[in-house]
């Protein structure tokens, strides 16, 4: 690794080196500022310095000493700083909460620990609400995919991440009742609230597609998807098996979570038959492999600063773009049926490999409520994440009709906003809301060591974190690093207990 490369990994690591006094070290406590130097650690055991200079590789170790003594307080000081913990789901009467989140994903997660360390919040104040029994860190599933991870070591069980002081009803909802302040279980409970936080995330619609969850459950097929935990183990098995033939890789039209994924799988893939003698991109034609990226959209990607850059891969790599070409049908033939814009009928294609990414849309009890816009998104402000149609109610994450990509990355922007606006209006405080201005990022991997870090704000404006450093519309080997191995480390240790705010690092209690 480059100079210039390992400065970006340290800048994001360590913003301020040092600046923590010793005190908080000694205690464990959290940084208030983007205060970075406990990652240290993660550089080290991962072998990142290694191309830095003798000085930095120095300043690495003595952070990585400073790390580890942060880590290692809590376990001197018990009690001082909660781990995961085991919490018993509520069962038996309706009961009433100051704050509902329905959601343990990403969004719920993290909006319900930033309200409880705010330190305004007795035993059962805050109630969430999910019906899974593991949470899990879905960005990572594209590693899974690509053979770098493995699904287990990206999830927890729920009653381990939920704080003890929550009352977490294991349940799943049957309906939203904001006329009433309440909402209803499936197991016909009732929850009451004085606020309400919607955080369910969206539905993966696998029948969407014709065939679709036959050919997923065939495990002779060479058909997967990244985007369900049972389905992920079976993608990087089907990129080994294929020696020859031709492999499409899909995008729906309309929404779906992290946009760059689809592609992300995709340039995995082919590094990998790169690699292996089965794919030579200066002359695709004569390989083994062939290789289409069937998208729904008209460009690689939504934002035109990346865009260009992915256009440019495509062409140099000899991938075949199939724009405007939205799956339908998927049959036992490994024939694909894809839809064409305007009514312009339907084309056909052959296959022995493909990767397919379904539809995906808000879930029944979010669109039957008086919650939702015509698309049956929950509809907020896109500045404040409250309710237009109810003062109590707040929402973030991929069930909004927030005009943004659906990322984690976007919910260390939101949740923060969120929990604050909350708390103001709990005060009976007007004005001076705190905003969200759109951020969201898509780490898109564009090989097995460089990924393309884009991150950008309403309407497509780039919002980046290092663009005085580096040209990020331009892969890197850095950003690698900090998508296969900062960032997990980061969401499951930190940014779960509601204290990582992404590029603004660790954040202060709200």
């Amino acid at each position: 690794m480059s100079e210039i490369e390992w400065r970006i990994v340290l800048n994001f690591i360590s913003v301020s080196t040092f600046e923590l006094p010793s005190r908080q070290l000694l205690h464990g406590e959290t940084p208030s500022q983007p205060y970075q130097s406990c990652m240290a650690g993660v550089a080290t055991k991962f072998g990142w310095f290694l191309g830095a200079s003798p000085r930095m590789q120095l300043q690495c170790r003595t952070m990585f000493r400073l790390a580890s003594r942060t880590a290692a307080a809590p376990a001197r000081a018990a009690g001082k700083t909660r781990s995961f913990a085991t919490v018993s789901p509520v069962t038996g009467a309706t009961r009433s909460h100051k704050v509902v989140v329905v959601g343990g994903g990403t969004g719920g997660i993290c909006a319900s620990h930033q309200l409880l360390r705010s330190g305004r919040f007795a035993q059962d104040d805050i109630a969430v609400v999910d019906p899974a029994s593991h949470h899990h860190y879905q960005p990572g599933w594209t590693l899974v995919g690509g053979g770098l991870k493995t699904a287990e070591e990206l999830e927890k069980p729920m009653k381990e991440l939920v704080d003890p002081k929550f009352k977490f009803y294991n349940n799943g909802v049957k309906s939203l009742n904001p006329e009433e302040n309440s909402v209803t279980l499936e197991s016909g409970e009732k929850v009451s609230y004085e606020h309400l936080i919607l955080a369910p995330g969206i539905k993966i619609d696998y029948a969407s597609i014709k065939g679709l969850p036959e050919a997923l459950a065939d495990k002779s097929s060479l058909v997967s998807t990244i985007y369900g935990r049972d389905t992920v183990p079976k993608v990087f098995s089907t990129i080994q098996s294929l020696k020859q033939g031709t492999a499409i890789f899909t995008q729906p039209v309309g929404v779906v979570k992290c946009a760059g994924a689809p592609q992300k799988i995709m340039w995995m893939a082919l590094d990998h038959w790169k690699r292996a003698g089965l794919y030579d991109a200066s002359n695709p034609s004569a390989s083994p492999i062939n290789i289409s990226f069937a998208t729904g959209l008209p460009v690689m990607f939504g934002v035109p600063k990346y865009a260009a850059t992915l256009e440019r891969l495509r062409k140099e790599r000899g991938v075949e773009g199939l724009f405007q070409h939205d799956l339908v049908e998927v049959n036992s033939g490994n024939v694909a049926t894809f839809a064409l814009p305007e009514g312009k009928g339907t084309v056909t294609k052959k296959f022995d490999l493909m990767h397919v990414v379904p539809k995906m849309g808000p879930h029944a009890f979010v669109k039957s409520s008086a919650l939702v816009d015509a698309t049956g998104f929950i509809d907020v402000d896109q500045a404040t994440t409250r309710s237009k149609r109810f003062g109590n109610v707040w929402a973030i994450g991929d069930a909004t009709n927030l005009p943004t990509a659906k990322t984690a990355a976007a919910i260390t922007a939101q949740s923060p906003v969120l929990v604050g606006n909350l708390l103001r209006v709990m005060d009976g405080k007007d004005g001076g809301e705190l905003t969200y201005d759109g951020y969201t990022s898509c780490p898109l991997i564009t090989s097995y060591d460089k990924v393309l870090l884009a991150e950008f704000k309403y309407g497509g404006q780039p919002k980046e974190t290092f663009g005085k450093l580096v040209d990020q519309s331009e892969p890197n080997r850095a950003f690698f690093h900090l998508k296969k191995d900062f960032f997990p480390w980061v969401y499951q240790n930190y940014m779960v207990k509601g204290k990582w705010g992404g590029p603004k690092g660790w954040i202060s209690k709200p």
